[in-house]
């Protein structure tokens, strides 16, 4: 079981200092992952349910990993999630693209459909489809990374007699992980997704692996994406008992979360006792 971590592009640890030295640590130390969070705005006054704080400061995912990709040489680079109904997908795919050349192919595609209807609102996205529209935008991308002649004749996106170079250096595209755990994250994960990303603690993860194991009786997965890789992260310490807990479930790559560690001392040391976990 791999080890990752997740959310240093906010609150304290987003600085760009902090940031060149705690992915460095994270590199050092072994872990062979770094995630991070999205938010393009969040409800002010803060609503049931949000996870953070509107003056919470969050940097984009895509723009903090390119710094992460210069400072870093193996970790690989993933959004955990992005929230994709609110992303243009062409212009998403173009950004992904460069990221995965500018790395050398490292980078993780994490993307969910999102849960929070007064961001969406304010980016004019209507709540109601964003299952529908995650699912096309993944086909768009696809398309665009991997057709010869592109094309898209969908309800939301449609394109042709366009293409977008350069390709991904990752052959068929970036890895694709879907985050959610409904049954429409785990088709969406099955049928168009390298892995699936999931949150909680080994008794919610194992409850929604059998999910996933129901839901995959009732659809095809194509042989191009292999074997479902299972990423999981639990929002807190983990002890060598937990993380044990959760490779007998079966995942690959177990996320460790620092935050809300607010001193960035205090987040290296986190780093340095959860990197045991791997060895």
């Amino acid at each position: 079981m791999q080890l990752g971590v997740n959310g240093l592009n906010a609150k304290a640890a987003l600085a760009p200092a902090v940031t060149a030295r705690l992915a460095g640590l994270a590199e050092d130390l072994g872990y062979t992952s770094w995630w991070v969070g999205d938010h393009v705005v969040l409800p002010s006054p803060r609503t049931p349910g949000t996870p953070m704080d509107p003056r919470d400061p969050i940097l984009d995912p895509l723009v903090h990993l390119t710094y992460v990709a210069a400072l870093t040489r193996r970790i690989e680079l993933g959004t955990g999630i992005v929230i994709l109904p609110q992303r243009n997908p062409l212009v998403l795919a173009k950004q992904a693209a460069s990221l995965d050349v500018l790395s050398g192919g490292r980078l993780l595609l994490g993307v969910g459909a999102g849960y929070l209807e007064p961001e969406m609102a304010a980016v004019g996205v209507p709540f109601a489809d964003r299952g529908r529209r995650t699912d096309e935008y993944i086909d768009a991308m696809v398309q665009l990374w991997t057709a010869e002649r592109p094309r898209m004749d969908g309800r939301y996106v449609r394109f042709a007699d366009v293409d977008a170079h350069p390709r991904p250096v990752q052959e068929g595209g970036p890895r694709i992980v879907v985050g959610g755990h409904s049954r429409a994250a785990f088709r969406r994960a099955l049928t168009r997704a390298h892995g699936w990303f999931g949150v909680g603690t080994p008794d919610v993860i194992a409850a929604n692996l059998a999910g996933i194991e129901r839901v995959s009786g009732e659809v095809e997965r194509p042989d191009r994406l292999g074997r479902l890789e299972i990423t999981a992260i639990q929002l807190g310490p983990v002890d060598q008992a937990t993380a044990d807990r959760f490779a007998q479930l079966g995942v690959d790559r177990l996320v460790v979360y620092p935050l809300p560690l607010e001193d960035p001392d205090d987040i290296a040391r986190f780093l340095e006792r959860h990197a045991q976990l791997a060895r």
